[in-house]
């Protein structure tokens, strides 16, 4: 945690659970990205912390922008970029969303399907597609289901369809699963990637750009490669698989770019146990998984707490959030180790809560307020 967020924290005091994220840190997190893959455009995944103030940052740094929704294209429109440095990556878009980037200059568009070319086609004639491919997510942290990609052979089917239909088969995206600890992740996708392009060259389709997705990891409780290492593992798969033909290429860091320069502030509300023998106390916060904390289902991310008491000893706790919701609890299965003087009243900070956070909050679930975002 960074000397400007304890600082605001101290001098603000703001009362509730809330996130405060530091611009200082993502620049640096920009800058070590564009070290460490200097020949791929980042293209920051905007639902991973779509705060203005970032948004704004990253344009003057000169970052492109991977957007999910309209809604998401018109705040980075809002804060600069030009149209042409944003992709629509998301495969599953309303047609009228799809007219609608269109119309803001929008020209690159992400597809699954032949369905999803179709309405491409229809609305916005001309422009460019890659189709996302299902690939390995062994390793990561927060694996992705099987609803985004398809399968290998059915990507030549829409990229030569999406041909057919006028408009300009770009390449192919994949994506090793969110918070990949192995730079090595990307090797096999990147070999079905080589595959592909090998293919559609022999129908004379000329593939030219590959989409690399994110999985950059933020580090919680586990140390993690630095992006160097990521860089050179990336850029050794590529020349394995490409030669020198080397396609262009896309990274796009979310939680990698923004997920440790966020700390919220929380507060014990209530520490009990179950029965009157029991050694596991129930450490209730005034934040939960509808509070912002959604990526601690299944305890997959389980993020750094720090507490004044640090330094006091700990006994394993279960941590959990503030709602009349059963499914609101953080850490159960592997309880949390907690200073034993916890007591009602402390605060809590909890760590690398940059991303993925502030937009997984509830508006108002069982009356909670939204999550309150600062950003420094």
């Amino acid at each position: 945690m960074s000397e400007r967020i304890r600082d605001f924290l101290r001098e603000r005091r703001p009362d509730g659970p809330c996130l405060v994220v530091d611009l200082e840190i993502v620049r640096d997190n920009y800058l070590r990205f564009a070290r460490a893959m200097p020949d791929s455009r980042i293209h920051y995944a905007v639902k991973a912390n779509p705060a203005p103030e970032i948004l704004a940052l990253l344009v003057e740094l000169g970052s492109a922008f991977d957007c999910a929704s309209l809604t998401e294209i018109d705040l980075v429109l809002a804060a600069g970029v030009a149209p042409a440095d944003i992709s629509f990556g998301n495969t599953i878009k309303k047609e009228r969303d799809i007219a609608g980037a269109f119309a803001r200059g929008v020209r690159l568009f992400a597809v699954d399907s032949t369905v999803e070319v179709d309405k491409i086609a229809r609305a916005a004639p001309g422009a460019g597609v890659f189709c996302r491919v299902l690939c390995d997510n062994q390793g990561a942290e927060w694996p992705l289901s099987r609803k985004f990609g398809c399968a290998p052979d059915m990507a030549i089917d829409v990229l030569v369809h999406a041909h057919r239909n006028g408009l300009e088969a770009r390449g192919v995206s994949f994506h090793v699963g969110s918070q990949q600890p192995d730079p090595n992740a990307w090797d096999r996708a990147l070999a079905t990637s080589s595959a592909i392009f090998a293919t559609m060259a022999g129908r004379g389709i000329e593939l030219t750009m590959v989409n690399l997705g994110g999985g950059f990891p933020a580090r919680y409780l586990r140390d993690v490669p630095e992006v160097g290492t990521y860089g050179g593992a990336i850029a050794a798969s590529l020349r394995r698989h490409f030669g020198n033909r080397l396609p262009e290429t896309i990274i796009e860091p979310g939680r990698g770019m923004v997920g440790d320069a966020g700390v919220i502030k929380a507060e014990v509300v209530l520490i009990s146990r179950k029965h009157r023998d029991d050694d596991l106390r129930w450490v209730y916060l005034d934040i939960g998984k509808f509070g912002g904390l959604a990526e601690t289902a299944d305890e997959a991310i389980r993020y750094p707490i720090r507490t004044a008491r640090d330094r006091d000893a700990t006994a394993p706790c279960v941590i959990a959030g503030p709602t009349c919701d059963s499914l609101d609890v953080l850490y159960e299965k592997a309880p949390y180790p907690l200073p034993v003087s916890l007591t009602v009243g402390d605060e809590i900070l909890i760590e690398g809560t940059g991303a993925y956070t502030s937009t997984y909050a509830s508006v108002a679930f069982n009356g909670f307020a939204p999550l309150q975002s600062y950003v420094i």
